[in-house]
């Protein structure tokens, strides 16, 4: 008898754990749980197991179960697209001329370490990145160009200008390599032997046309001023930057001016940065972002008033002194703004580092791209004092009466070019 009563005692618990319940669980098993003879058994049921609680747990994990399966099959199509995509471009993307190198004993030559292989996704972007280069350098030279197209404008003569038309020619047909290679590329066209033959043949080009105009810019900087050239900052680049190659002495007083080009935007960047030891943020002019163009001293900041990137020439000066901190600002001969409380009784410091074009993070170096300078800077000059409102005019107008800077005073032999920077020739007030 105990045995009969504990099987009704199952089964009546099971009834409580299913009962009205439509759905199918699948296979089942019921467990019996002792309970006193005078209890009920379905409140007791609830109580011990939480049936319902337990059937809504179960349903919720079912849905998510679910969930997680249509997830994972829409991520294995988009890696199956991805995949074909990927494929299609490697069978372009060759340019690593170790890779799959045929042994005389069979089998193909392991690539050296670091090497990009057949299949690695970074093949693709290796391939974007040489044309992008390319393409860069090919803008370069066409810069540079320009600037002997300048040149032989003053200087004419029909030798010149057979150099020049034969060097456009060269570019224009360099251009029309590199156009082609990317539609090869994005059209699946091409292999491996193709890739490495035609690199090595625009870049051979590159070579002796950069050669060239090398040759050429060398006789017209033989033939200029010392002071009647200009420097460019095409791209904004961490590494694309002047340096001076002389530092500057303690100054209790300073006059900073220079002619500026550019129509970069949001803000032109860092025309110049003066870093001493113990203090990147010496002395530095620099425009950035949608901010207005900032005068740094010690680390300390006024607001400058210029508004210079409109692709036009502007004469800008920057005059302070240690005494209250008082600064001036100049654009093309007028003063726009004044102040004072600018890092008060604070002389420059000595022995720092002069750099044009970027903003030093550390002394000499550091930089940051998205500070650099973009556009065109000539007649950086710097005196240890402050020039009287009638000089800064004269400088602006190239006033016979101009003076040169007596710390800092603008000459080719005193500028270092790094990075794709370059020099050629400018006339102040000449130009547009």
């Amino acid at each position: 008898m105990p045995a009969a009563r504990a099987a009704r005692t199952c089964a009546l618990l099971a009834l409580c754990l299913l009962g009205g319940a439509a759905q199918d669980f699948g296979p089942t098993r019921f467990i019996c749980t002792s309970v006193p003879a005078d209890a009920d058994m379905c409140g007791a049921a609830v109580a011990a197991g939480g049936a319902e609680e337990l059937r809504g747990s179960v349903l919720q994990l079912r849905e998510t179960v679910l969930q997680q399966k249509e997830t994972i099959l829409s991520q294995k199509e988009t890696i199956r697209e991805l995949t074909a995509k990927l494929g299609r471009c490697e069978s372009q993307s060759t340019l690593d001329a170790g890779a799959g190198e045929a042994r005389p004993g069979g089998g193909r030559k392991q690539p050296a370490a670091g090497k990009h292989t057949l299949g690695d996704p970074s093949r693709t972007t290796q391939a974007a990145e040489t044309l992008s280069q390319l393409g860069q350098t090919l803008q370069s030279l066409k810069t540079r160009l320009e600037n002997l197209e300048q040149y032989s404008r003053l200087n004419s003569s029909s030798q010149t200008n057979s150099l020049k038309d034969l060097l456009q020619s060269k570019i224009d047909d360099l251009e029309r390599q590199v156009l082609s290679r990317v539609n090869s590329l994005e059209e699946g066209k091409g292999g491996p032997k193709n890739d490495t033959e035609e690199r090595a043949k625009i870049e051979s080009a590159l070579t002796s046309l950069h050669q060239r105009i090398s040759e050429l810019e060398k006789g017209q900087k033989d033939s200029r001023p010392g002071d009647k050239f200009q420097l460019a900052f095409p791209l904004r680049t961490n590494y694309m930057y002047a340096k001076v190659k002389r530092s500057l002495p303690e100054m209790y007083a300073f006059t900073v001016c220079m002619w500026l080009k550019s129509s970069a935007a949001p803000g032109v960047g860092t025309p110049f940065s003066y870093a001493a030891p113990g203090q990147a943020n010496e002395l530095v002019l620099i425009g950035w972002g949608s901010n207005p163009m900032e005068l740094l001293i010690n680390d300390k900041v006024a607001k400058l008033p210029f508004v210079i990137n409109d692709g036009k020439w502007h004469h800008i000066c920057v005059t302070w002194t240690t005494r209250d901190g008082v600064w001036e600002a100049y654009q093309d001969g007028t003063q726009g703004g004044n102040g004072e409380n600018l890092a008060p009784y604070h002389p420059i410091k000595p022995q720092g580092v002069l750099v044009l074009g970027q903003e030093q993070d550390t002394l000499g170096g550091g930089f940051d791209a998205t500070q650099a300078f973009v556009g065109e800077l000539a007649h950086f000059n710097i005196w240890d004092r402050k020039l009287t409102p009638g000089e800064v005019y004269n400088l602006a107008t190239c006033s016979s009466k101009a003076l040169a800077g007596n710390v800092i005073a603008w000459a080719e032999p005193h500028i270092e070019i790094f990075g794709g920077a370059t020099k050629w020739t400018f006339e102040a007030c000449r130009q547009e």
